[in-house]
């Protein structure tokens, strides 16, 4: 029974010792492949590359600001920042400097989008963003607001953000029953409502059964030749009147339409 316990006791002790063993070679493991960024504030571009890769890093400069105290083409700021462990091969963003303000920002606050943004080509800015709001009273594509303001300074960077005035939106309403009233009255309700009226037809009228022929009647008479019949053309229907009652509408009633649709019907 001692002996059973033992190595019971032996065995649990190996096995605690395999773990800790095992634990302490993942930590060297991680630690291995982990370092800690430098500092690249300063340097140029090409000497913040070949820093980066000594420390086992890449580093990806597409950002620029304006500085007053870090020359232009050097790293103005960077992330993480030095000091922190990463892993290896992690890529370490930096924003270089451009320098010095040196260009002014331009009024562009009633032009149109298409004109802004030229401008802002023509003095070395970027266009950052051009947003859309609906304003009543203005024109669409109008540039009602900017970000910087014009003239602005001590700006973070070249890039200009845009404000453009949109189409206004077209107003839905849900299309009423006109059935049953008269032509002249929907006519007015609607230009009073800012709609119109767009084409209108006639019903055509119920066909009529043929008559019978009368007894002695042309059913029975004699083969031979009978009296001459003209062919009758085929009336045409009036026209509708004010008086017309409508008995059918598109679109539908209950359907959304659009202010100032042209709304069809069927009168008789």
């Amino acid at each position: 029974m001692r002996n059973l316990l033992r190595y019971f006791f032996a065995a649990c002790l190996l096995l605690a010792v395999a773990l800790v063993s095992a634990l302490t070679a993942m930590r060297l493991a991680i630690h291995v492949r982990e370092v800690k960024v430098p500092d690249f504030r300063g340097q140029r571009p090409a000497e913040a590359r070949l820093l980066a890769e000594q420390n086992g890093l890449g580093v990806n400069a597409e950002t620029s600001y304006y500085s007053a105290t870090v020359p232009q083409g050097r790293v103005l700021s960077q992330g993480p920042s030095p000091g922190a462990v990463v892993r290896r091969g992690f890529e370490v963003q930096l924003a270089l400097s451009l320098g010095p303000q040196r260009i002014n920002i331009p009024q562009l606050v009633g032009e149109s989008g298409r004109a802004a943004a030229i401008t802002i080509a023509d003095r070395g800015l970027e266009l950052n963003s051009a947003d859309n709001v609906q304003l009543p009273g203005t024109a669409a594509g109008q540039v009602v607001g900017q970000n910087p303001g014009a003239n602005a300074t001590d700006i973070s960077a070249p890039r200009i953000s845009l404000l453009v005035a949109d189409e206004p939106a077209l107003e839905a309403f849900v299309m009423p029953s006109f059935l049953g009233q008269p032509l002249g009255a929907v006519t007015a309700t609607l230009q009073n409502a800012g709609f119109s009226v767009g084409e209108v037809t006639v019903a055509a009228p119920p066909a009529q059964p043929p008559a019978s022929p009368a007894p002695g009647g042309l059913a029975n008479s004699p083969p031979g030749p009978g009296p001459s019949f003209e062919t009758q053309g085929t009336e045409a229907p009036p026209p509708s009147a004010p008086a017309s009652i409508v008995v059918s509408q598109d679109p539908a009633p209950g359907s959304r339409v659009l202010a100032g649709a042209a709304i069809d019907f069927v009168v008789k």
